[in-house]
């Protein structure tokens, strides 16, 4: 009877709720000092939970100041995955950048250096003016680089001084034209129309091309200098005891292997990622508009045909004054007077006349595979911006694409409070929507500024690319208090990665850096473009 006795206290000893802090905590042990943490205060075997603030409360090998150490990591780690996705966007942007800069800036180059052959046909006229030339070409270079030149007055004045020149090297070298009376000349630009409807149908546009351009590349460097400082948004405290909650309490109690359920995961980083996810109306706004300008270059006449055509249409204007320059000589002196005696203002330069071997803008055709690299670039730009455009509601999904259990172990992950299914629903995108989030609490009247003053750069920046659409002049001079028109600002301290990691986030089991992330099936075109380092938490 005796035996029986003892027998039976054994085993109620066995079955009592203390006996669970005779667990080991070795796993835990070993697993904290591998992300750099001590073992001062760790214990050897579970304890009770009474303490946890963050983690659900019971048995546990957590103690406050490991829990307060491990939600620290945690937010550390998820910040550097949210800043790493923000830079590799900044690499894909930066790169459209100077793919598009290449292109038009050899586009530039190019017809400046056709000048001299297509020009060289009118003698003095081009040799004694090269200087004139060439200031038109740098101007237009300096607008597109982001100087706050008025393409307008530019051009008006380009041919103001063309025409003086052309009427000076026409008159008889005994006549003495005054500097008054070149000026009285240059006036008559407007009401004579000395170079035909050249003039006004170059400035159109001329002005339309240099406006998209610089408009299209400024777009980019502003997105990503949003990028760039929404990255660096820190987490707000709610959202670091969530993630606590979400990644490293399913350790504390001894769960190491069990990952969070999809739907949880889900909830956690909407609720982070709130102010981030409302950047997504006026973000996709953007994208959309720069890719209706990228679309605009091909448009007729496009890019490449209205650059390449600058000195055949200088040539054919010039040809045209010089056609009908004793009918403009005499309105000039009916309108400035006779500088000498008449008839000395009767052009001398006939030979500059003849049309033999001009080439009229109308019969100027680029060559083939000029056409073709256009319509390659657009296409370029305008898939790549494609793939940009969800970024902000497809990063919480990207971060929880290698943390979460699959969909075929709903039952056994981690929940939030132990293992077994996530039953609250999944939260919609925005601050708005988290009002009832259950796993972070947001006050959802109280937006992040930081990400509200970008939002608002986002708008007028799609406001300018609009009235450069419309041809309009956009002056870019308060866009932003450190965007520069050189593109150096797309990422920080002018480094990109030169690789397109895989997007990770981190496992909960928490392996070291392994290969790249299988895309999300849904999400494929997107992800690819949303790529983060591997930043996974060591064993």
């Amino acid at each position: 009877m005796r035996l029986l006795v003892r027998l039976c206290v054994v085993a109620c000893l066995a079955a009592a709720p203390g006996r669970a802090a005779d667990r080991s905590c070795a796993d835990l042990r070993q697993f904290y000092t591998g992300k750099g943490f001590t073992l001062a205060g760790v214990p050897q075997t579970e304890i009770s939970g009474e303490h946890l603030r963050m983690c659900p409360q019971g048995p546990t090998c957590c103690t406050s100041a490991m829990e307060e150490n491990l939600a620290g990591l945690s937010a550390r780690e998820t910040e550097a995955l949210i800043r790493e996705a923000g830079r590799s966007l900044q690499a894909a942007l930066n790169t459209l950048y100077r793919s598009f800069d290449n292109y038009f800036t050899e586009l530039h180059s190019q017809s400046e250096r056709s000048l001299q052959e297509v020009l060289s046909p009118l003698g003095p006229l081009y040799s004694q003016n090269t200087r004139l030339y060439g200031d038109l070409y740098s101007d237009l270079r300096q607008y597109y680089r982001g100087s706050a030149l008025n393409l307008d007055e530019t051009l008006s004045e380009f041919w103001s001084h063309l025409l003086e020149r052309t009427f000076k090297s026409s008159t008889s070298t005994e006549v003495n034209l005054s500097d008054d009376y070149l000026d009285c000349v240059a006036k008559q630009q407007e009401t004579l129309r000395p170079f035909g409807d050249v003039p006004r149908d170059m400035k159109t546009k001329v002005i339309r091309a240099f406006v998209t351009a610089r408009s299209f590349v400024h777009g980019l460097i502003v997105s990503g200098e949003v990028v760039r400082k929404v990255s660096q948004v820190a987490l707000s405290p709610e959202c670091i005891k969530a993630l606590m909650k979400l990644v490293y309490c399913p350790h504390c109690r001894g769960l190491a292997s069990v990952r969070p359920c999809s739907d949880y995961c889900s909830n956690v980083m909407k609720g982070c990622l709130a102010n981030q996810a409302d950047l997504d109306p006026e973000w996709q706004n953007l994208i959309d508009t720069m890719i209706q300008v990228a679309s605009s270059f091909s448009t007729k006449p496009s890019l490449d045909v209205v650059l390449s055509s600058i000195p055949v249409r200088i040539s054919e204007a010039v040809h045209f004054l010089l056609e009908n320059m004793e009918t403009f000589t005499a309105k000039v002196y009916q309108t400035c007077g006779t500088p000498g005696e008449p008839g000395t203002g009767k052009p001398t330069l006939p030979e500059q006349r003849k049309k033999s071997g001009s080439l009229t803008a109308s019969e100027y055709k680029p060559s083939p595979t000029a056409g073709l690299r256009l319509e390659i670039q657009v296409t370029d730009l305008s898939t790549k911006l494609r793939e940009m455009r969800q970024y902000w509601l497809q990063l919480p999904v990207a971060l929880c694409s290698k943390l979460a259990a699959g969909s075929s172990s709903q039952d056994e992950c981690w929940n939030g409070m132990t293992k077994a299914r996530y039953l609250p629903e999944v939260m919609g995108d925005g601050l708005a929507n988290q009002i009832n989030n259950p796993e972070v609490e947001l006050d959802i009247t109280k937006p992040d500024m930081i990400i509200r003053q970008q939002i608002m750069q986002l708008k007028i920046m799609s406001n300018r690319l609009n009235n450069a659409l419309d041809g309009n002049d956009v002056d870019f001079q308060d866009a932003s208090d450190d965007i520069s028109g050189s593109g150096s600002g797309m990422c920080a301290g002018g480094q990109c990665p030169r690789s397109r990691p895989g997007l990770y986030a981190y496992t909960p089991d928490n392996n070291r850096i392994r290969g790249a992330a299988t895309s999300l099936s849904r999400y494929g075109s997107v992800i690819l473009l949303l790529p983060l380092a591997v930043l996974l938490l060591q064993r």
